[in-house]
């Protein structure tokens, strides 16, 4: 069964959580759940001790169109399957780029996961935690996770194609800047009206997210005040980056990731 949430906008309790802190959550709740959000390969080679796998792609469905997400029904019976209810508290981290943690967070916000933190892989920050990494395989339980789709911040190609050109709606290319004029082979342009911010701009060099602050200047600088935003990249993994970034941690009201993307867009539509 599938339920809409809709919720009224407001600013979200801190989502990304330090290495330190972490490692006391580890032992206070032995039922947290950790996600290791990197390819199964990077998982089988080290990662955080009683971390489940769910590499981002696995919640991507086969197709034509490369990086679209499944059904909100396929992904609650995966998430059931590694033992993911509703009201889990979840971490999740990546290779320290915080793409694909940010993406599988996004997917699981999407869906109704209650509870859901991103712990940046620093490695000087884990040691000084003393966070534990094997190589053994952790074991997954079974559990009920009932899809509760919050529309509040995915945008399909309908939505995109009725925004365009409203002064209201800003709509970001979070990829390079050679794929937004299209001067590499990968690139034919992008959207029509978009605006090029790279993902990286919402990071700091170690990968990290900036600050609140830092990230209103860039709100300041892109004129993104009390505007609707929407993110994509080719595939929308780096901008569910920055839908992190303006959404969960600066608390932005209205942001919303175009999981079709650049991808999408290309087979049936003129890029720029």
């Amino acid at each position: 069964m599938i339920t809409l949430f809709i919720g009224v906008n407001a600013l979200t309790a801190q989502v990304t959580i330090s290495a330190k802190d972490f490692a006391n959550l580890q032992k206070t709740n032995k039922d947290l759940v950790v996600v290791d959000a990197n390819t199964a390969s990077n998982y089988a080679t080290m990662h955080i001790m009683n971390a489940i796998s769910i590499p981002y792609a696995e919640l991507n469905k086969t197709g034509d169109i490369a990086g679209l997400i499944k059904s909100p029904a396929e992904i609650a019976e995966y998430l059931g399957n590694k033992g993911i209810s509703n009201n889990s508290e979840i971490v999740v981290y990546d290779d320290g780029t915080n793409k694909y943690s940010s993406r599988v967070y996004w997917v699981l916000k999407y869906v109704g996961a209650e509870n859901v933190k991103i712990l940046h892989k620093d490695m000087d920050q884990w040691k000084g935690a003393r966070l534990r990494l094997t190589k053994t395989t952790a074991a997954t339980g079974k559990a009920t996770f009932t899809a509760k789709v919050n529309p509040a911040i995915f945008a399909d190609m309908a939505e995109v194609k009725a925004d365009l050109n409203k002064s209201n709606v800003v709509i970001i290319d979070c990829r390079a800047a050679n794929e937004f004029d299209g001067s590499v082979e990968t690139s034919k342009g992008h959207l029509p009206g978009a605006v090029n911010m790279e993902y990286k701009e919402v990071l700091l060099a170690n990968g990290d997210f900036k600050s609140k602050e830092s990230l209103q200047q860039l709100v300041n600088q892109y004129n993104l005040a009390n505007k609707k935003l929407i993110l994509y990249c080719a595939t929308s993994v780096r901008a569910a980056v920055s839908y992190v970034a303006f959404k969960e941690i600066l608390g932005l009201s209205d942001v919303k990731v175009y999981d079709g993307a650049y991808n999408e867009w290309v087979v049936s539509n003129a890029v720029e």
